[in-house]
């Protein structure tokens, strides 16, 4: 039990360690729309000479920063349209920005799950069983939605019961269209002037209705089910 416990705390101090560091160094200037401006043609010279090492660097900054939930996702995606154009930015952005958020999940699961479901195991009982069965279609409309952080989604999801296979992929599907949206403006980064105007309510709004579709259908199809066995 001690060495368990040791071990969740060491690995907490590593994380909230890399967290420190990355404020009280100020190395978000890095990660800012300005400095990424700034450096575009650099950046797309450096990958024109080593086009693998930079692909290769460019994907463990991003899984890193999404791991540790740096305020550095938007950012790097937008640069992974630039340097690497729509196809490419996708593929490499899609993976670097899911395994982040896994490793995320398995962080915050193996730091907290245990704790979380002793102490409020009878009160999250119904949420547990609601998560087995209709999770992927919740995981999905909060993956598609912009407005809600995902370091949140990361660490409330890891205190449930769902796998990590089926967060993986939700998860890789869900961040999907935002993913495209961000390298897509990325090609263009040069008239972009804040990151704000990337999403506007209206593509906001469909995000909602496709995230939402699936849990709407599955609930209706439950309905139906239901009065098809009463019948």
């Amino acid at each position: 039990m001690a060495s368990a416990t040791t071990r969740k705390v060491l690995i907490a101090v590593v994380i909230v360690g890399l967290i420190a560091a990355y404020f009280l160094l100020d190395l978000g200037q890095y990660f800012s729309l300005e400095y990424v401006k700034a450096s575009r043609d650099r950046f797309q010279a450096l990958y024109a000479e080593h086009a693998a090492s930079t692909l290769a660097v460019y994907f463990f900054i991003y899984v890193t920063a999404t791991a540790l939930s740096l305020p550095a996702a938007a950012v790097l995606t937008l640069v992974g349209g630039a340097l690497f154009g729509l196809v490419t930015g996708v593929i490499v952005a899609s993976f670097a920005s899911t395994i982040g958020a896994a490793l995320a999940f398995l962080a915050s699961r193996y730091l907290f799950r245990d704790y979380v479901q002793r102490k409020f195991g009878d009160k999250l009982s119904a949420v547990n069983r609601g998560v087995e069965k209709d999770g992927p279609f919740y995981l999905f409309t909060l993956r598609l939605v912009p407005v809600f952080p995902f370091f949140a989604i990361n660490t409330l999801m890891a205190l449930t019961p769902m796998r990590l296979f089926t967060y993986f992929w939700v998860s890789q599907i869900g961040m999907l269209p935002g993913t495209v949206v961000y390298v897509n403006a990325g090609r263009e980064l040069g008239r972009i002037d804040s990151l704000s105007g990337l999403l506007s309510p209206g593509l906001i709004l469909s995000f909602v209705i496709i995230g939402l579709f699936p849990l709407v259908a599955r609930k209706g199809l439950d309905w139906l089910q239901a009065r098809r066995n009463r019948g």
